[in-house]
């Protein structure tokens, strides 16, 4: 671990302080998208970082924070991705724009670091694994604009993928190449692309050369199967950084 990622661990005082949702959104038939007013509150993270968060009152769980720290100064809100089934989205829903919720954080060591020397930069994510690499995505095209940035992004249908339509607009606008890939087959569904899980053919389309520096979240099989597949492309451990609770 690099000082640079000790630090982020300690980055904040992780404090505990309750805000109220500004307004919750479907990403997916499985996750929403939550955003808490931060208006005249401050929150100081780095992106990549992750809060605790619950319904007032109720135990806490992680969740990576979606959006860029700049994203965050801009807009005065916190944005996460919430998977779906954690917590009521019916009548009851307690996470309902207006509802106030505890927040935790920031904390962890998975960031974006402040000095990047490789000009090529892959986010490799899986499901919800999407919402850590997307605020170090959006921080990434504001403060290194040079860099060359590859997404891999799978998910289990096409529903499924997060932030979809944004992230096309991205890859239209040059920003950034994406890959999907569904890793099941429904019937019915009218997916045309790429289909099956990330493996070392694929990231190997990804990668131009061993300097690149490689951000990856997601389930655990694939955390636990992409580092290597990349050290087998060349890609040096040192410049392969993983998310894991």
């Amino acid at each position: 671990m690099t000082t640079d990622e000790r630090m982020a661990g300690t980055l904040g005082d992780a404090a505990l302080r309750t805000l109220r949702v500004r307004e919750s959104v479907r990403a997916t038939p499985r996750s929403r998208i939550l955003r808490l007013e931060l208006v005249g509150a401050p929150f100081a993270f780095r992106p990549g970082q992750a809060v605790r968060v619950a319904p007032h009152g109720r135990p806490r769980r992680p969740y990576s924070i979606a959006c860029a720290p700049e994203e965050v100064a801009e807009r005065q809100s916190l944005e996460l991705l919430i998977r779906g089934g954690e917590e009521s989205i019916g009548d009851a829903d307690p996470m309902a724009p207006g509802s106030l919720v505890d927040v935790e954080g920031p904390f962890g060591a998975f960031v974006f670091p402040e000095r990047v020397d490789e000009t090529r930069v892959l986010f490799v994510a899986g499901g919800a694994g999407i919402a850590p690499l997307r605020a170090m995505l959006h921080h990434a095209l504001r403060a290194r604009p040079a860099l060359t940035i590859d997404l891999v992004y799978s998910a289990r249908t096409p529903d499924e993928f997060a932030y979809r339509e944004e992230l096309t607009g991205l890859a239209r606008a040059g920003h950034v190449r994406v890959t999907e890939t569904v890793t099941r087959t429904v019937e019915g569904d009218r997916w045309t692309g790429r289909r099956g899980r990330i493996d070392r053919h694929l990231l190997g389309s990804a990668i131009a050369g061993p300097d690149t520096l490689c951000f990856i979240c997601g389930p655990q099989s694939l955390v636990h199967e992409v580092p290597g597949w990349l050290r087998e492309l060349g890609v040096a451990a040192e410049r392969i950084r993983v998310e894991q609770w």
